[in-house]
């Protein structure tokens, strides 16, 4: 049989596999249940569910979506989920079970979220995106992904829903922290790093998993920052600005991609023909799967209300474009109905196969749809990954306030008191889509300072003083008891996106945890979770300020995932770290760069405001959003590539060579970085470009390189850039990409408002 021989054409083999299916079982390629939900674990033994094997025997089953997945939402905890080895081995059942119990024996496509790790029991938790795309590395985050496909193929899972390229434009969005930031540029280049370290070099390499960009498109644009709100914006800011990133990784060699639940312009992306077939097949040639978001077909029929039912929502989905439904509901209840009704042409369903097929194929499971236990033991949450979710974490913490050097902290001397509710506080920092940890696996930022400090606790005093929510002042005492005893206080506040995972809570007058029958939630960040400020939340503001009343050095350190506007706390703080979500190591990471054995090298890749009435505060808006308000300008407190470092860097000696071209050439951008300080560092050059005169308008300014360098003190380097059309192009007339004739300024610097300028002139061809 043909589509058995891997000698064979993939697409000759799809077709001849093709050929041999029932429309049941050409639906049930299309389907993807839970996969946690078809397998019981108990002292070590795996038991498939009856109602899985039935459906392998009926149909089959195309794919299983979390089948490694344990979190609150699945249910699956420490003590019920799987070890590293266990969950091999229970895809491997799974796998012989539908190879060997299937009409035609195809394997199943396992799915896994992988947003900063796999999202498995044992898995390393690296930081989350914002932080990742803080540390403006696309090589070390290339080589972070390369590590995440690693993990998740030695347990049998072969595609991952991730890289999230939505551009963020109201970050009050929970879910701003699995996002890389505002700039379309920027996410773009992270993008194309996720895919190919996703993906390697090959589909069907033991180390690489197929990645799944989401959310196409305009999610991070939702109307009033709520999750899955209407977006209300036009084509050529749509396509200038939310569809790049996702064209970037297209063109990188994405396999699959997932549409998002959010409507444009009145239209659902999820039935949007014109974005799935006419962008995405006919302009962009993406020949990969399209896969929906969870329950996003239902919400056609109940949320959209663009169809009047299940059927005609499945209907509809699978016509616009739709190969394959994530749990697996509409698809598999309706469209085996619509063919025999005549509903739907079988030609529409088989195209759909088809594409699911061809992935299987690429992927390799046909030939080995297997994980390899031994190996999933040994490098799964292995210390070389650690390792790298250290450095990680510490090159995407922001340094954002450093008044008289207060940073770094001394290792020799002082009494220092690390103090609230993220101090201690492991799934705090970790960020939404995580799994069960098991305490010693998580480093927080109290422990992150002893380990630096040899463990002197009598250097070191704790008390969490408040939760992230609620009105409680009863850890303000002990709090304050250990902050006058101190020289400095750390002072670890910001949000949470920690889901229930029963860990109890913790006792705000002695900095105990305790287990209780009402446990308490601190979530104010995450999937779901928008909110309709930036502040921070419950009582974390008054404690600073009673705290702030000592009189004592205080260094503020933001644990979060979304910006944080207190103007009071960027006036009084003595210096302030942004950490975002750090991961699992990142305690280790906050205390090498409090103490200077890392110098901070992050820069904001999201504008931070003095205020939440100043939203919207991108930095690219158009030129014409106006000046300011009546009580505040319209800067925000800490503009996009923003970031302090232990050391000054000079730029100088900016050039254009030539200084002009014409619209179809390039010109080349120098510019001289040097370490004028006394401690080595690294650098994040930013370049910049302005059309001073444009038929459509545009930004002021745009993002279109940047490179990070590290110097020694006294070093210089001369760094090099190379603007030509795509730099220099917007969609214009038509929709059509141009390059303008007329002006340019080209501008590079340390962040967006902090810049050398220097001119390129456009001419005709």
């Amino acid at each position: 049989m043909s589509y058995k021989d891997p000698s064979k054409p993939i697409a000759q083999r799809v077709e001849h596999l093709l050929s041999l299916m029932t429309v049941k079982e050409k639906v049930g390629q299309l389907v993807q249940p839970f996969g946690w939900k078809t397998y019981e674990s108990k002292d070590g033994k795996i038991t498939l569910a009856e109602s899985f094997k039935e459906q392998v025997k009926e149909g089959g089953v195309g794919s299983l979506y979390g089948t490694l997945r344990a979190d609150p939402w699945t249910g699956v905890t420490l003590d019920t989920g799987l070890s590293p080895r266990e969950g091999a081995e229970a895809v491997n059942e799974i796998q012989r079970y539908a190879v060997e119990h299937s009409r035609l024996g195809i394997p199943i496509l396992i799915g896994e979220e992988c947003s900063h790790g796999h999202m498995a029991i044992g898995a390393t938790v690296f930081p989350v995106p914002l932080s990742l795309g803080s540390t403006w590395n696309t090589e070390l985050y290339r080589e972070m992904c390369r590590a995440v496909a690693l993990e998740t193929r030695s347990q049998g899972g072969a595609v991952t829903y991730s890289p999230v390229l939505d551009v963020v434009r109201d970050p009050r969005w929970g879910r701003t922290e699995e996002c890389f930031g505002e700039d379309p540029y920027l996410i773009g280049e992270f993008a194309a790093a996720s895919v190919e370290g996703l993906q390697g070099e090959s589909l069907d390499g033991e180390a690489s998993v197929a990645a799944t960009l989401k959310h196409f498109v305009g999610y991070g644009s939702s109307e009033g920052g709520r999750n899955a709100g209407p977006v209300h914006m036009g084509t050529r800011e749509l396509m200038e600005v939310d569809m790049y990133p996702f064209k970037k990784a297209v063109e990188a060699g994405a396999a699959s991609i997932m549409p998002a639940y959010n409507e444009i312009d009145g239209v659902p992306c999820t039935v949007n023909e014109e974005l799935l077939d006419g962008v995405l097949r006919k302009e962009w040639g993406f020949d990969g799967m399209v896969i929906t978001d969870c329950g996003a077909i239902n919400m056609l029929a109940a949320g959209h209300d663009t169809a009047e039912d299940g059927m005609d929502a499945a209907v509809s989905a699978i016509s616009a474009g739709i190969d394959m439904e994530m749990s697996g509901e509409m698809f598999g209840m309706y469209l085996e109905r619509a063919v025999q009704e005549k509903r739907l042409d079988v030609s529409v369903l088989d195209e759909a196969v088809r594409r699911v097929l061809t992935l299987k194929f690429k992927l390799g499971l046909f030939e080995n749809p297997y994980a390899d236990p031994a190996r999933a033991e040994q490098v799964i949450g292995c210390s070389r990954h650690r390792e790298m979710a250290r450095q990680l974490a510490a090159e995407g913490i922001v340094l954002l306030k450093n008044e008289g050097s207060t940073l770094p902290l001394s290792k020799e001397d002082g009494v220092i008191a690390v103090i609230g509710p993220n101090a201690d506080q492991g799934y705090n920092q970790l960020g939404d889509y995580t799994s069960p940890q098991p305490p010693s696996r998580v480093v927080t930022v109290l422990e992150g300072i002893r380990a630096k400090l040899g463990g002197d606790k009598g250097r070191v005093l704790y008390a969490p003083g408040c939760r992230i929510n609620g009105d409680s002042r009863e850890g303000f005492e002990l709090a304050l008891s250990c902050a006058g005893q101190a020289d400095t206080v750390v002072l670890v506040l910001g949000g949470s996106s920690a889901r229930d995972f029963g860990e109890g809570t913790i006792d705000l007058r002695t900095g105990a945890s305790k287990v209780t029958g009402n446990d308490w939630s601190d979530m104010d960040c995450g999937e779901g979770i928008d909110r309709m400020t930036l502040q921070l939340s419950g009582v974390q503001l008054e404690l600073a300020r009673e705290i702030h009343k000592l009189g004592k050095r205080l260094v503020v350190v933001y644990i979060n995932g979304r910006p944080i506007a207190e103007p009071w706390i960027d006036r009084h703080a003595d210096a302030i770290l942004e950490a975002w979500y750090p991961g699992q190591e990142g305690g280790h990471a906050v205390a090498d760069i409090l103490f200077g054995d890392v110098n901070p090298s992050g820069k904001l890749t999201i504008s931070i405001p003095k205020h939440v009435g100043q939203l919207p505060v991108y930095y690219n808006g158009k030129r014409s959003r106006g000046k300011r308000y009546l009580e505040e300008d319209s800067q925000p407190q800490y503009p996009f590539g923003y970031g302090l470092s232990y050391t000054e860097f000079r730029y100088s000696d900016l050039q254009v060579t030539p200084q002009t071209i014409r619209t179809g050439e390039t010109a080349v951008v120098t510019v001289n970085v040097e370490n004028s300080g006394s401690v080595a560092g690294a650098e994040v050059v930013q370049l910049y470009i302005n059309d001073a005169a444009s038929r459509f308008t545009r930004p002021a300014k745009e993002l279109k390189g940047f490179r990070k360098i590290y110097l020694e003190p006294g070093e210089k380097q001369r760094i090099e850039f190379t603007v030509g059309p795509e730099q220099l192009q917007y969609i214009g007339q038509n929709y059509q990409p141009v390059v303008e004739p007329g002006l340019f300024r080209v501008m590079v610097g340390k962040h967006v408002n902090d810049t050398l300028s220097a001119d390129l002139t456009v001419q005709e061809d």
